[in-house]
């Protein structure tokens, strides 16, 4: 078994108050077109996107941050941070806008919430998995999930909250066994350098605040850029009612489903994801 994040290379920092971004940037492209941002989702990092980078980077510059505590980027403090805040600074430390962002899960919430606050460095915008706004998880299925998970991290079971996290990959509709074994392997090792990198000082007490934007969903009206909005054909009720939810309040909002796949088609279905993204990209 071949771990592909094992060929994503050294990180670059960008200090930014109380703190680092890790990132990773093939560099301009000679062909001039729109830089591509991808933003992972939580407990994973920049390295669930080691399958884009080469395919995509043969036809855009390619740029892959690390959220703050996440990955190789600083662990927040109990002050917190705006994700949002942190990706501008990047994309105006590299001058790289305006760029397209391809957002996974809390990636996708982070796009959202960038373009609505910083139009002026974002072409387009492709979201995965997740919309705009807080989620409000009403299937059985997530909310119990959700449940197990939050009470490993109140109980301090790494194990336990390691394991409950992976359901996300098989989604509700799979077992562990219908999955790549190596994805599996990747995104676990992910979430184990979380825990033994960006553990705070009382694990149980309660995270500094993530400033997403409060009034993304009042705001939706108004997204200012062309939008997609994906989904795997087998993730949650819940995450696929969010992104259909998010396509239909925007102004340019398209549909898209990758099928074979739940939470991380880019990871499951990497030739089916990119078409997708290089596809609207280029229209």
């Amino acid at each position: 078994m071949t771990l592909a994040l094992a060929q994503v290379t050294v990180p670059t920092f960008l200090p930014v108050e109380d703190g680092r971004i890790a990132y990773r940037d093939t560099g301009p492209h000679p062909d001039g077109r729109p830089p591509l941002v991808l933003l992972h989702g939580g407990a994973v990092d920049g390295r669930m996107w080691s399958r884009q980078i080469g395919p995509l980077s043969a036809r855009h510059r390619v740029v892959v941050p690390d959220a703050r505590g996440h990955g190789a980027s600083s662990t927040p403090g109990p002050q917190g941070y705006r994700p949002h805040a942190d990706l501008a600074a990047l994309l105006e430390h590299l001058d790289a806008g305006p760029v397209a962002l391809v957002g996974l899960s809390m990636g996708a919430r982070v796009a959202f919430d960038t373009a609505l606050e910083r139009p002026d460095l974002v072409d387009r915008v492709v979201l995965c998995g997740a919309g705009a706004g807080e989620p409000v998880w009403t299937d059985p299925w997530t909310v119990d999930t959700m449940a197990r998970w939050e009470q490993a991290r109140l109980d301090l079971d790494a194990e336990r909250w390691v394991r409950v996290f992976l359901e996300f990959v098989p989604g509700p509709f799979r077992t562990e066994a219908d999955v790549d074994a190596a994805v599996l392997a990747e995104i676990r090792l992910m979430a184990v350098d979380l825990l033994s990198h960006h553990l705070p000082a009382d694990p149980a007490a309660p995270p500094g605040p993530i400033g997403f934007l409060d009034d993304a969903v009042e705001r939706a009206g108004a997204f200012p850029v062309p939008l997609l909005g994906l989904v795997g054909a087998l993730d949650s009720d819940d995450h696929r009612r969010i992104v259909a939810d998010t396509v239909a309040a925007v102004p340019d909002g398209s549909p898209g489903e990758i099928g074979g796949t739940a939470h991380y088609p880019n990871m499951e279905r990497p030739p089916e994801f990119e078409r997708a993204v290089l596809d609207f990209v280029s229209r």
